[in-house]
Formats: structure tokens, C-alpha cells, sequence
């Protein structure tokens, strides 16, 4: 599945940058800066600054669509470890957590309804995005779409992209009940 090996990926990477993040704003703004403008950038457009470097097929859109969800991502990571209350960390400060046992064990987990309802945003944009993909080989269900386009196939291209809605659908309702879940113990 590509949408979600691409949204694995940039949750790797938005938690090592949003950890950073989140403790130095002028990196944080300069990083935002830089995702956003990677986020603006079409998506066609992007996978085709990608050829050159990657060829075509699943690695150009792998890397296109981990970049397309890291300022999703990032956002919500930052936002969600930032929103950590100053007393809860005051306290692990105070029972002698070392600055990675605070993070592991009070932010990220704090943090973590915030972290999942930004991988939801990124999986559903993510989704409608790969369908893109298909133009550079990137497989998945633009595959179908594009076939049905060339074959002037109405049919063909209903079914991918009904398939792509109730996919996106899915995820969103799937992960929506994960994110009310973490909510609910607080």
C-alpha cells in the first residue's frame, strides 16, 4: 500500500524533526517554511522533479507522497508536544526523568491523540494524492482510473475512483475511533 509505507515515512521522519522542533522555534519556522512550500507544489508537478533523480515507478511516488503528508505531520507533532502542560513536565522534572525518559514516557504519549489525528489528515490527503502517481508507474488505484481515461472507459474510472473514496473513507473512520480512544483517559 502506497498512501501508508508513504505516511510511515513521513511520520518517521515529521516525529525526529517535530521533537527538534518543538524545542527551537526559529528551526521550526524555517522547516514549516520549507513543508509548506513542498505541500503547494502540484503533484504531478512534483513526482516530475522526481524522475530525473528516482526513474519512474514506486520510488519517485514514495518519496513525493512522504513529502506531501510531512506538513501535516509535523504540524500536529509540534503542536501536540508543545501543548504538554508545564506542571506535568515540571513534575517529571521533578521525579528525576532524564530529558529522553520525560519525552518517551509524559510528551509523546500526551501528545499522541494529536499525532494520530494529524497521520488520519495525512492518510486521507495522501490517498486522493496517490492516485496522481499512477501517471509516473506509481501503482495503486490511479492505475485503474488512468486505464479507464485511455480506454474512454467510464466504468473503469468510476470503479477507481469510488474505490479510492470508500479507501479514503475507510481510513478516516478507522483512525477517527483511534484518535476518540486516546482522547477518552483524559
Amino acid at each position: 500500500m502506497l498512501s501508508v509505507s508513504s505516511v510511515l515515512i513521513g511520520l518517521v521522519i515529521a516525529l525526529i524533526l517535530g521533537i527538534i522542533c518543538a524545542r527551537r522555534p526559529r528551526l521550526y519556522a524555517v522547516v514549516l517554511t520549507i513543508t509548506g512550500i513542498i505541500f503547494v507544489i502540484p503533484s504531478l508537478a512534483l513526482f516530475a522533479l522526481l524522475i530525473p533523480w528516482l526513474g519512474l515507478g514506486t520510488k519517485p511516488a514514495l518519496v513525493g507522497l512522504s513529502s506531501y503528508c510531512l506538513l501535516i505531520l509535523l504540524r500536529n507533532v509540534v503542536t501536540g508536544l508543545r501543548g504538554v502542560p508545564a506542571d506535568v513536565l515540571d513534575a517529571a522534572d521533578g521525579m528525576g526523568y532524564s530529558a529522553w525518559q520525560r519525552l518517551a514516557r509524559i510528551e509523546l504519549p500526551l501528545a499522541l491523540p494529536l499525532i494520530v489525528s494529524g497521520i488520519r489528515i495525512a492518510l486521507v490527503t495522501v490517498i486522493g494524492i496517490a492516485t496522481v502517481a499512477a501517471f509516473i508507474d506509481g501503482g495503486g488505484l490511479g492505475t485503474i482510473i488512468l486505464m479507464g481515461i485511455d480506454q474512454s472507459y467510464t466504468e473503469k474510472i468510476l470503479v477507481g475512483g469510488i474505490l479510492t473514496a470508500l479507501m479514503a473513507t475507510f481510513f478516516d473512520l478507522v483512525l477517527s475511533q483511534a484518535e476518540k480512544a486516546l482522547v477518552r483517559w483524559r
